[in-house]
């Protein structure tokens, strides 16, 4: 598939644990060569079933993208994942898969790894510090046959607390067909309940109430509800949208503001911005820096990036900086 910068070779065949199965530090880029230990192939019979929804933490037997994975080293895994044809919100992109089920597919993986070969307890919460994605925009579209991708997850950085895995770094290439389509990379931390129940210690307050959405078409969404900015004077500064009753962005209840909203906000602010808009969306890089509470308002600035047809955009709540990210796109 085009688009890609060549250097990945074709993966060696080896068969994943379908979903009933028994639970560095090196910089990638998209085109690098992958470690040989963990290559593999599209070869072989493909599971229907997903793996258990509390794997990758979530509710909606609809939303778990995984099908598979396998141990290949002591950091290395191979997992398997299939993209809808159409999903209810990460929908078709100029013909295209929305390149943030990617992104979704990756934050996947990291959970479905930590738990079921790292034996992180459920119940555990994840804080997440950043999570990136570069990909082919050709790579990504459909076909008669269903999209089903193979993923090559490489952990480094790993921190422990006595025996128990504490957080961790991790990179992701992404294969469709044995060809390279992307490569994902993400970070976070494991914090067990009662850490999280000392680090969430506040007073439960009402929501924010829930300004109104832009204009759909303007940040490449048909419906209403699935709009994550409201206007404000300032037009490249947007008031963040948190419906807590939208089936996806909050597929089960948190007491904060998730991360995938967040990234979903930078994406519609981009395309407000008018350049990725305007593009095939290629890559984003975001970090987190802190949680974003429900009861106040969070702000979504926008500005250039650092390239061409790039923009940075920052959330900030209260004037401290919540998020910030890149979003790119291609010609």
């Amino acid at each position: 598939m085009s688009g890609v910068t060549p250097g990945i070779p074709v993966p060696r065949t080896s068969d994943l644990v379908p979903a009933a199965g028994p639970a560095s530090g090196n910089q990638p880029r998209l085109g690098s060569t992958p470690r040989e230990s963990a290559m593999f192939t599209a070869a072989g019979p493909h599971t229907e079933s997903i793996v258990p929804r509390q794997l990758v933490h979530r509710e909606a037997a609809s939303q778990v993208l995984l099908t598979g994975w396998q141990r290949e080293s002591a950091d290395a895994f191979s997992l398997r994942a299939r993209l809808p044809r159409a999903h209810s919100f990460y929908a078709d992109t100029d013909g295209r898969h929305d390149p943030l089920l990617l992104a979704e597919t990756v934050r996947q993986a990291g959970l479905l790894v930590s738990h079921a070969e790292f034996d992180v307890p459920f119940g555990y919460q994840f804080m997440m510090h950043s999570l990136s994605v570069e990909c082919d925009p050709d790579g990504l579209r459909p076909d008669a046959d269903p999209t089903d991708l193979l993923l090559q997850l490489t952990c480094h950085d790993l921190r422990r607390r006595g025996a128990r895995l504490a957080g961790m770094a991790y990179h992701v290439h992404l294969y469709r067909d044995g060809s390279p389509i992307g490569i994902g990379k993400a970070s976070f931390d494991c914090l067990s309940p009662a850490a999280y129940a000392r680090l969430r210690d506040r007073p439960h307050r009402p929501a924010h109430p829930l300004a109104p959405p832009l204009a759909p078409a303007l940040v490449g969404r048909d419906r209403p509800g699935d709009v994550v900015l409201s206007p404000t004077a300032d037009t490249h500064v947007w008031e963040l949208r948190v419906d807590q009753s939208h089936p996806v962005l909050f597929d089960h209840a948190v007491d904060h503001v998730p991360g995938m909203l967040l990234v979903e906000a930078m994406r519609q602010a981009a395309w407000y911005n008018g350049r990725p808009g305007r593009l095939e969306l290629r890559s984003f890089q975001s970090d987190f820096h802190r949680y974003a509470e429900f009861d106040r308002p969070c702000l979504v600035h926008c500005a250039d990036g650092t390239g061409p047809g790039s923009v940075r955009v920052t959330v900030t709540q209260d004037g401290a900086l919540i998020a910030e990210g890149q979003v790119s796109g291609r010609p």
